[in-house]
């Protein structure tokens, strides 16, 4: 249960006077003046915590020799930032009414850019975790915050273009990060992948504190749920930990990974126990009441690791089998991040006129049939044959997402609509995350399958075996090596043609099963009430 606490006068916009200036008058009559202004401004940040997410990831080679880390604490460098980052996704609609929105915001972004400057700053591995950590507490209210604030800054007829412009920054963002931060990497030097966070946010902190409101109907709580607070962190910092880390130690196998998923399933419990049984709840569960949030939260959830997955397994796909740089793989992918970009923008002008299970089934079939192409690719594909895969799934993408917000938020309260998208973002993070490491795992371990029946099946005494292994013998004889380490090395060259082969058969299945898995989710939207994005509730007063 919750009570209803008033609003504090800080809060409370005055009443106008007849001597308001004409500017004044006129945002008065036209409340949604600067609503494209707002959405540079919170999509921006938005963007730049996003790319934060994997810019690091083409740096992890250079970082571990200035600092003298090894891979398994380099690691921390992208562990510690999504784990702060996912802790604060569901308390900023909270943290945005306890200190109100403009300050949580522009405070938020200016949090991110202080860490991103000494990130580059950094002379140490675990001076640079820490300030990642900070980062990531600063980036985890970009995301609800500024979607929330989206909502609000569009009339009801036109909130589906707000929220296409958000979604083109959530699809985009993590498609450039690799790109960019391999351009950087190449170009200057590690630190200036943060760097570059410090003038764009600046932008974005001015330009959030000039035109963002604190929103009238958002109520500061009068108490603090500490004990809620904590939970959350153990519960989905846990989670997140586990996700991250479970590859590597073998998951269950490991006592290690099972105590982080006891401590999460325990922390959830008492989390949801707790949040359901206090006045004032940091976060508000109830919200999941409504026929058309939960089941659009989960299919998120699905949609997040459908995504999530295949975008990780591409960049591996093209850049170990294929031999691809961070650039170049960049600019394979680019071409559907703008299809996506631009069905988006279709969508979020147009897309409330048609029913959005039927534009998120048509997205999900879509997004199948770019899975069903890109599990057909060899090692002697080239770009141009990713080139349509890839429009497609963007294509499909972009009639998933706008339409999928618009229709899961219909009716919601608009002072519960924070926590209804704090809900949405986190559950789809967590799927993301959910994804990476299911399919980093289904990866390796199909790859080994593979590898282990082609073996089986080029024995020694296959004919077209040994063919292969005395073609190959004689090209490296014909080169100067004499016979008994052209043998040798000949052998070593068909393992290595034999596991790249597995590697494509493995690649293939994961690009079927996050297709698939996407459109088994589609009976979810049976729940929904309708498919419309009616206007939330405030908005009939």
């Amino acid at each position: 249960m919750s009570t209803t606490v008033m609003d504090p006068p800080a809060l409370v916009a005055p009443p106008a006077t007849p001597r308001a200036s004409g500017t004044a008058q006129a945002v008065a009559d036209d409340p949604y003046k600067n609503k494209y202004l707002i959405a540079i401004a919170v999509t921006l940040a938005a963007v730049l915590e996003l790319v934060d997410t994997s810019i690091v990831n083409v740096a992890i080679p250079h970082m571990m020799g200035t600092l003298g880390a090894t891979l398994d604490e380099i690691a921390w460098v992208s562990t510690s930032y999504i784990i702060a980052n996912v802790i604060v996704i569901p308390m900023s609609s909270w943290l945005s009414a306890f200190f109100g929105r403009q300050r949580y915001l522009t405070g938020s972004i200016l949090i991110f850019v202080v860490a991103s400057f000494f990130c580059g700053a950094a002379t140490s591995l675990w001076g640079l975790v820490f300030w990642r950590v900070l980062q990531g507490l600063g980036g985890g209210a970009l995301l609800s915050t500024a979607q929330t604030t989206l909502f609000e800054a569009f009339p009801p007829h036109e909130r589906g273009i707000g929220q296409a412009i958000f979604g083109v920054g959530v699809m985009v963002g993590p498609t450039i990060g690799p790109t960019l931060g391999g351009f950087i990497v190449d170009a200057y030097a590690w630190p200036w992948i943060f760097y570059i966070n410090v003038p764009l946010g600046l932008i974005a902190a001015l330009m959030v504190w000039t035109y963002v409101k604190d929103a009238a109907h958002q109520v500061r709580a009068q108490t603090v749920d500490v004990l809620g607070i904590v939970l959350l962190a153990v519960a989905v910092g846990s989670l997140q930990w586990m996700l991250e880390r479970g590859e590597r130690y073998d998951w269950f196998e490991s006592r290690f990974v099972t105590v982080l998923a006891i401590t999460s399933l325990v922390a959830a419990i008492l989390l949801v126990w707790r949040e359901l049984t206090i006045d004032e709840p940091v976060i508000d569960f109830h919200v999941l009441k409504s026929r058309q949030l939960a089941p659009g939260v989960l299919f998120g959830s699905f949609l997040g690791v459908a995504l999530f997955g295949s975008v990780f397994v591409l960049p591996v796909f093209l850049q170990s089998l294929h031999g691809y740089s961070a650039q170049q793989t960049g600019m394979v992918i680019l071409p559907g991040a703008i299809a996506s970009a631009i069905t988006m923008a279709i969508m979020g002008r147009f897309g409330s006129k048609i029913d959005a299970r039927l534009l998120v089934t048509f997205g999900s079939f879509m997004f199948l049939l770019s899975m069903w192409q890109m599990s057909r690719i060899t090692l002697d594909a080239g770009q141009h044959d990713m080139f349509w895969p890839l429009i497609i799934r963007g294509v499909g993408l972009g009639c998933i997402f706008v339409p999928l917000t618009g229709a899961s938020v219909a009716g919601i309260p608009m002072h519960k609509l924070g926590q209804a998208t704090g809900m949405f973002n986190l559950m789809r993070q967590l799927g993301g995350s959910l994804g990476i490491a299911t399919m980093a795992t289904l990866l390796s371990r199909l790859t080994r399958t593979e590898k282990a029946v082609l073996t089986e099946h080029a024995g020694i005494y296959d004919p077209a075996t040994l063919e292969r292994v005395n073609g190959l013998t004689h090209g490296l004889i014909a080169r100067g090596i004499d016979p008994y380490n052209a043998k040798q090395q000949a052998l070593m060259l068909l393992d290595r043609q034999i596991g790249a082969q597995a590697s494509v058969m493995a690649f293939s299945r994961i690009y079927l099963i996050s297709g698939l898995l996407l459109v088994a989710a589609l009976p979810l939207l049976l729940i929904w009430k309708t498919g419309r994005a009616v206007p939330l509730k405030a908005d009939a007063h």
